[in-house]
């Protein structure tokens, strides 16, 4: 990523050396920078807020709630599962977060998840070095970023300034939707084309 933006940069300055614009180039990066500057220091307060609001979600079961709510959802989407698997509570979990925009919550739960997926595998005599189908959708779930309330995007949109931050709500929940949903299909469609375990 480094050599990405170092590129860039490069370019641009040799671009507008050529055209000689050199002199706006570099009024951008100086004005860019301090908006950058302005955009984290806002960014502090409202992240705070919102990672307060995350452990007050942990600490009041208001996750555990969501979750229970969602078990029978996930037991049909991991059915490949035992039903008294321990990856079903992590993954609710993580899924819970991830759906409140509670990404720092999220991570924990989804790395446990993964683990005890990777534990079913080898109880069930499957290679440890290959992806589950169950570990695929999980992953597929995850990639696609389910949201009911994007914060994270809220408290950068209010950081820059955005007149109506909360707009992005119904945008985000449509898009995560379908992009949720298509993960699973296609994860299960492609399924029996990547038999577990072949090389």
């Amino acid at each position: 990523m480094n050599y990405i933006w170092g590129g860039l940069i490069i370019i641009s300055i040799v671009f507008g050396a050529i055209n000689g614009k050199l002199d706006d180039v570099v009024n951008a990066m100086l004005s860019s920078v301090q908006n950058a500057v302005t955009i984290a220091i806002a960014l502090i307060g409202i992240m705070a807020f919102w990672l307060g609001m995350t452990h007050i979600a942990l600490k009041s079961g208001l996750i555990d709630w969501f979750s229970k709510l969602i078990s029978p959802l996930l037991r049909l989407i991991f059915n490949e599962l035992p039903k008294d698997s321990p990856a079903y509570s992590n993954i609710a979990l993580n899924f819970s977060a991830n759906a409140l925009g509670l990404a720092n919550a999220a991570t924990p739960f989804g790395i446990k998840a993964m683990q005890d997926l990777k534990e079913e595998a080898i109880k069930a005599g499957k290679p440890k070095d290959t992806a589950t189908n169950s570990m695929c959708i999980f992953l597929g779930m995850n990639t696609a970023g389910f949201q009911l309330i994007p914060a994270s995007v809220i408290a950068i949109l209010t950081a820059a300034g955005a007149v109506n931050p909360a707009k992005i709500i119904l945008p985000t929940l449509i898009v995560t939707s379908i992009a949720f949903i298509s993960a699973i299909i296609i994860a299960r469609l492609l399924a029996p084309f990547f038999k577990e375990g072949a090389k």
